[in-house]
């Protein structure tokens, strides 16, 4: 088994059964296991507090929640707990969220970076557990601290990963992040290019890149039938283009396939039909730049395509329904 493996989860199983692949993946030797928020289904810190108390060793991670939609003394406070619950095993993932959610829910995402940088610091120093006093242009505190009134009251070892696809929010990842989280339905070219950015940041901070942590959701498709595998991709990669088409146009998608697949979505959410006439136009070529899809020798051989192109962990992400199979064969791997 490779020495590092992780597991992304979402939303497509209850969260009993979500439980049960953790504790499987936890057996199987992975190190850790995380949950994003997307749409508006659901949030990531109730999984990760579930499988945290349902297991022992894995380290659970937020693949990535947001900076805008929790205060930072609220974000403090609640990865406080978690780690009350789970010492040392949670991983704080955040990122600058993205459009047209953010909107849609009147968040004016100006000037992520600087809200970023903010955010960051006043997090990192709260969980120092001394007070803190910040007045900046997006986070304003005075005087407050994470208060332990139960437990351990040492500060909290909690590693705060910003998740990027834009290469300077890499950069800064690199120059205040514990790690990135990378992401995923991008190419080993981009990822060449996303290196050389959170190195910049590195520098920034006296720091080299092997300092930075690179965990990197991978879109992974795995089914004994090969074609069956490769459909799963091409309707996922449809349906993300949708949602998040500057993440295609960072991997070096062709615009005139962005816009195509975006014409024949119909917008977003697709129009009836839409997905099913947009999937047909996902090349193999995208597939394969894009995912890793096949069998699971397939799989197993093209996930180095990624720890290869400067990942430190893939965060797998299985788009089909058999999750125990990733799992059970990856962990070969």
């Amino acid at each position: 088994m490779a020495d590092r493996l992780a597991l992304f989860l979402s939303d497509r199983h209850n969260l009993r059964e979500e439980i049960a692949y953790a504790s499987l993946a936890e057996r199987e030797g992975f190190e850790s296991v995380w949950f994003g928020e997307t749409r508006l289904a659901r949030d990531a810190i109730v999984p990760m507090a579930a499988v945290a108390a349902n297991t022992k060793k894995i380290k659970v991670g937020s693949g990535v929640v947001n900076n805008w939609t929790r205060n930072v003394g609220l974000m403090a406070q609640t990865f406080s707990t978690l780690y009350e619950l789970a010492p040392k095993r949670p991983i704080l993932g955040i990122g600058a969220w993205w459009e047209p959610l953010a909107s849609k829910v009147g968040v004016k995402r100006v000037k992520p970076l600087k809200a970023m940088h903010e955010y960051v610091t006043t997090l990192k120093k709260l969980f120092n557990l001394g007070p803190v006093t910040f007045h900046g242009e997006f986070v304003n505190v005075e005087d407050i601290e994470i208060d332990i009134v139960y437990g351990d009251k040492k500060p909290r070892d909690i590693p705060v990963y910003i998740g990027a696809t834009g290469f300077d929010m890499l950069e800064l990842a690199g120059e205040i992040g514990d790690g990135v989280v990378l992401n995923y339905l991008v190419s080993p070219k981009y990822n060449q290019q996303a290196l050389e950015a959170i190195k910049k940041g590195a520098k920034k901070a006296g720091r080299k890149l092997e300092d930075i942590d690179r965990p990197q959701l991978v879109a992974l498709s795995m089914n004994t039938d090969f074609d069956k595998a490769m459909d799963i991709s091409r309707e996922y990669i449809g349906l993300y283009l949708g949602q998040q088409p500057h993440i295609m146009k960072a991997s070096g998608v062709p615009e005139s396939l962005i816009r195509d697949i975006n014409q024949a979505l119909g917008g977003w959410p697709a129009a009836p039909g839409g997905l099913d006439k947009a999937k047909k136009l996902v090349p193999d070529s995208v597939v394969e730049m894009l995912t890793v899809t096949g069998t699971p020798e397939d799989c197993r051989r093209s996930i180095r395509k990624y720890t290869e192109s400067g990942a430190t962990v893939p965060i797998m992400y299985s788009l089909g329904d058999d999750v125990a199979l990733v799992i059970k064969e990856m962990a070969s791997f």
